[in-house]
């Protein structure tokens, strides 16, 4: 008889995660990682401008956060599963490739913060407005990441029976030997397991929506938002932790990762409650440019070094303004110069016509003189 396991199967796992077009690998992992790095710009930017800022502000912070951020990720992966690279038949120069998967969310947001706030500092705006503004977007990011992992049958939990089980297929290369990441599978399957990636994901997008219904609501700003993303997203990935058994550095037997969750959920919750409550005035959410702009605009003069399209655009309607009263008052000008030309020339023919009588008069009395 068929069991009720049977007929709902497993989620079976992808058979590859890597393709070859030519020399180039297209990797699943990376390509979900770069999407969700779209997202969380392109969405976090729109945040920000309903909020009073500039468009076009997250992305120019990204140039420096994300590059800080994948830093971050990898050197919190690394440090935190040292063995795998330093230890006894380490492999060194592994912790080089980040394309094999491997990025610790917390170094990412703490080395990510830091580039964010240079490029905060150089624009002139809160770093802590900026955070609030793209925190949906990051977590959404992170929930888009995730079915990277999926691809690369990794970050899965203990074996389990559940109708939702994950099935870890055996994966091969083209000589036939085991390579589980850049591998075919070749059918087998393994084991099967909690998909712990996907609870973390499910879970990511529902803080996601509570973070929108709160932000909607109480008009939370100066971080606020930004710390409840990282209490959400902590309180949910120490459960995932515990349902984990690949490998992972422990202290006194508890995964790493489990103790990073508990300390930087109540580091997050004491901040939401103690930082200041409110909103930001937009006005504090403009650049210095664009402040500099405005008001270089309004004397009539440009600023250097401004950039931003909405600056340009105040300043070119100020501008207009002050041709038009210039061309007016040119108009008037030519107008009182046209008639001043007109009474000059009435005169000069005038002096001229009074000449020419004089002359005449003169060459009468000539005449008169010459009779005998």
């Amino acid at each position: 008889m068929t069991s009720t396991v049977d007929l709902l199967a497993y989620i079976p796992s992808p058979p590859q995660g890597v393709w070859y077009v030519g020399p180039v690998a297209l990797r699943a992992y990376a390509l979900f990682i770069i999407l969700g790095i779209i997202v969380a710009i392109v969405w976090g930017d729109r945040r920000w401008v309903a909020r009073g800022g500039e468009k076009g502000t997250v992305l120019d912070i990204a140039i420096w956060a994300v590059p800080f951020g994948l830093i971050g990720g990898r050197l919190y992966h690394v440090l935190t599963d040292w063995p795998a690279y330093f230890g006894e038949n380490g492999q060194p120069l592994d912790a080089l490739k980040v394309w094999q998967g491997g990025l610790g969310i917390w170094g990412a947001v703490f080395l990510g913060g830091i580039g964010a706030w240079i490029g905060c500092r150089r624009r002139g705006i809160p770093v802590s407005a900026l955070g609030d503004a793209i925190a949906p977007g990051i977590l959404l990011a992170q929930a888009i990441g995730r079915i990277g992992n999926y691809f690369n049958q990794e970050l899965y939990g203990r074996e389990t029976t559940v109708p939702w089980g994950l099935e870890i297929f055996e994966r091969v290369n083209s000589s036939g030997q085991l390579d589980q990441l850049a591998g075919v599978s070749n059918g087998e399957v393994i084991r099967v397991v909690h998909p712990t990636f996907l609870y973390e994901a499910v879970w990511n997008v529902l803080i996601v929506i509570l973070l929108v219904l709160v932000d909607r609501r109480f008009k939370i700003g100066h971080g606020r938002l930004f710390a409840l993303y990282v209490a959400g997203y902590c309180l949910g990935r120490f459960v995932v932790e515990l349902m984990r058994d690949d490998f992972a550095y422990e202290i006194a037997g508890i995964r790493v990762n489990t103790f990073t969750s508990g300390i930087v959920f109540f580091a997050a919750l004491a901040y939401f409650f103690l930082a200041k409550k409110g909103r930001e005035d937009p006005a504090d959410l403009k650049s210095k440019n664009y402040v500099a702009a405005v008001a270089a605009g309004e004397a009539g003069v440009a600023a250097p070094g401004t950039d931003t399209d909405s600056a340009k655009a105040d300043a070119k309607v100020t501008d207009a303004k002050a041709s038009e009263a210039k061309a007016a008052g040119s108009d008037a000008a030519g107008s009182d110069a046209a008639g001043s030309d007109a009474a000059e020339s009435a005169s000069g023919e005038a002096s001229a016509s009074t000449a020419a009588s004089d002359e005449s008069s003169d060459a009468v009395k000539l005449s008169k003189k010459d009779k005998p």
